[in-house]
């Protein structure tokens, strides 16, 4: 059964964690860190949303 969808109101704040399958690294390198925090910052841009 899925989750009801939450409330998302202006000036919530959000708990978000960003976890791999059963605990795995999400990013292998300082490459692949760079260019999630990089793409992340640009959807921070996109959304107004603060990190």
């Amino acid at each position: 059964m899925p989750r009801r969808a939450r409330l998302d109101a202006p000036g919530t704040l959000h708990h978000v964690m960003v976890r791999g399958i059963e605990r795995r690294r999400i990013v292998n390198d300082v490459a692949d860190r760079k260019n999630f925090v990089k793409r992340l910052a640009e959807l921070c841009v996109d959304t107004k949303t603060r990190i």
